[in-house]
């Protein structure tokens, strides 16, 4: 049976001798990721002598320079998690005592400042080394490795807290030392899935992409970052070497999601969800908006990328573990750090708000 002739139809056929075409089909809209939830949202944090550390602070006189971590304004801390930085690795190896060292670890780091932040809830780490600290890594691996390793998760121990190592050599790093190290370390804090145990974080930093710490970042992401047989937590992709935009922060991130097939031989794809993205919080002698100012911060403009991106050959989750700022406190001789007046509690703060941070740190995700 013949269907019926539309009359709209039938009269542009008289009119113009042939049949009305079918109108298109309507454009179809942007695609939405979801976004996955960040997870770690933290602060390497240089103490009040440049990265030192080489002097006990009462509580008191530490929480007038440092009350924004804990405190974003309503209780509730800016960050969960605090990455104490620096421990020379080489100090720690020999347990060296003088003027700023106890047994191989800054005077400063003290069991009273851990706790300042975990009685809080936010997570405590140790980060060894530093660009300040590379040929002391370098003596250090060459000298007993493994005694490091063994002594890097005493500290962790002691203080109930998680190890960084943060080995900036970028031209023929000590590999086989690093994998000892690793090795010991992970002997007596192994490998936790429930984050339950803060001994057993133990993080490693990489470059802001791919193209510096090459062999470094292509051990890390080949042998100590994979989804099916993790030996690291997660990746820490530091910040550049002055502070990046959105736009440029998220192409270097970008380069760890595609690895780097070309080299020779080739860096691997890291899985998202085993790596935070770097972003400076102090840098100079003006207050940035990561600090002071949320709605114009990179972390605002880069948290859809971070919270959406995808895996490109490794992980099965989309979205990094989220963001890490450079640097709580007085990271260097010149500018002005993040101590009053200049206080983040309407940058990093706003932000642990804005993000819905949890405090304290969740299980990671594992893919």
């Amino acid at each position: 049976m013949r269907r019926p002739v539309l009359l709209s139809t039938l009269l542009l056929i008289l009119a113009t001798g042939t049949p009305a075409a079918a109108a298109p089909p309507p454009a179809p809209g942007p695609v939405t990721l979801a976004a996955t939830p960040v997870q770690v949202y933290g602060a390497w944090h240089c103490g009040n002598d440049f990265c030192t550390w080489g002097m006990v602070r009462t509580i008191a006189e530490f929480d007038s320079q440092n009350h924004w971590l804990i405190d974003r304004g309503d209780g509730r801390p800016s960050v969960n998690l605090v990455v104490l930085s620096f421990v020379n690795p080489l100090s720690l190896l020999h347990q060296t005592t003088d003027a700023t060292t106890l047994d191989g670890v800054p005077t400063g780091m003290t069991s009273e400042v851990v706790n300042y932040f975990t009685a809080r809830g936010v997570r405590v780490m140790l980060s060894i080394g530093g660009i300040t600290y590379t040929d002391d890594w370098e003596t250090a691996l060459a000298e007993n490795a493994t005694l490091l390793g063994q002594r890097a998760a005493a500290v962790a121990t002691r203080l109930g807290v998680g190890i960084e190592i943060d080995y900036e050599q970028n031209t023929d790093p000590n590999l086989t030392g690093l994998q000892a190290f690793i090795d010991a370390y992970r002997a007596v804090h192994p490998y936790d899935t429930t984050g339950a145990r803060p001994q057993s974080r133990l993080t490693i930093d990489v470059a802001a992409g791919d193209r510096w710490l090459i062999d470094l970042n292509r051990k890390a992401t080949g042998d100590w970052l994979r989804t099916d047989a993790p030996v690291l937590d997660y990746a820490n992709a530091m910040v550049p070497a002055r502070p990046a935009s959105a736009s440029t922060s998220q192409a270097s991130w970008q380069e760890h999601v595609d690895g780097k097939p070309q080299y020779g031989p080739p860096v691997p794809p890291l899985a998202p969800a085993k790596f935070t993205g770097g972003v400076y919080i102090a840098y100079g002698g003006r207050p940035l908006p990561e600090c002071v100012d949320y709605a114009t911060s990179v972390q605002r403009a880069a948290a859809p990328y971070v919270q959406t991106v995808a895996p490109h050959g490794a992980g099965a989750t989309p979205g990094m573990l989220g963001f890490m700022f450079w640097a709580a406190e007085r990271p260097s001789t010149r500018g002005i750090g993040t101590v009053p007046p200049n206080t983040c509690e309407g940058g990093a703060g706003a932000g642990a708000t804005a993000l819905s941070i949890p405090v304290p740190m969740p299980a990671l995700r594992q893919s």
